[in-house]
């Protein structure tokens, strides 16, 4: 897989010229098997080079099951056909399908100073604001990561940081089949319920590149780079 192949933006900073090089570069990466996707991430992770910007990747996978780091995989309780990876992000086991709207945040948070905590509310935050726009009422639970509306979770999220880099990240539930949940534990927590915005909303033209864009500019604006208008 080689990133050049795709198309991508970059956004500069808010507060500093565009010659320092500090762009952040937005990549739409489409439909993508997991494990490729989660090598290319760790691989960049593990090899810094400081003439690399941060980046945001936008995509779909393949149906696909990951478990966290630490997941357990009694919560997948019966996978069938769809494979199951044990991959190195936080959190338990989630189901990743078409439809879906994942964003990997490959960031140099020692640079931009973020905590993973401070990471999560950025990420959380971005989810809720985006969801607002379409009236749509989300919030976060400070002991289960994630957004969620009402009681049902529409959006999950997934970190890593590694020599001071974060990859992972996280994945709304936009159109998406959410048969497979039923599948497995969501998140580690029996009987979740989970929802997608296809179901919450009137307008579905273009929902899913809406929404792309939308959150998109959310989590620019939250690390303080320039929104972008088209993708």
């Amino acid at each position: 897989m080689l990133l050049t192949d795709y198309k991508y933006i970059t956004s500069p900073p808010l507060d500093q010229p565009a010659a320092d090089g500090r762009f952040l570069t937005i990549r739409r990466l489409g439909l993508q098997d997991y494990e490729p996707i989660w090598r290319a991430m760790r691989y960049i992770a593990e090899h810094p080079e400081k003439q690399r910007g941060d980046e945001i990747w936008l995509l779909s996978h393949k149906p696909v099951f990951t478990l966290g780091q630490a997941g357990r995989r009694e919560h997948v309780l019966n996978p069938g056909q769809i494979p199951v990876v044990h991959s190195d992000r936080g959190g338990q086991v989630t189901y990743h399908g078409p439809g879906q709207l994942v964003a990997y945040l490959l960031l140099d948070v020692k640079r931009r100073r973020l905590g993973v905590k401070d990471l999560v509310a950025l990420i959380e935050n971005s989810v809720i604001e985006s969801l607002a726009d379409y009236r749509i009422t989300a919030q976060g639970k400070p002991k289960a990561p994630g957004v969620y509306v009402d009681d049902a979770k529409i959006a999950a999220l997934g970190l890593r940081i590694r020599r001071g880099r974060s990859y992972h990240g996280l994945s709304l539930n936009v159109s998406m089949d959410l048969a497979p949940f039923e599948l497995i534990n969501p998140c580690g927590y029996e009987g979740l319920k989970v929802t997608r915005v296809a179901d919450l909303v009137e307008d579905q033209e273009n929902l899913m590149r809406r929404i792309s864009i939308d959150l998109t500019n959310k989590l620019l604006g939250k690390l303080n780079h320039q929104p972008i208008t088209e993708q």
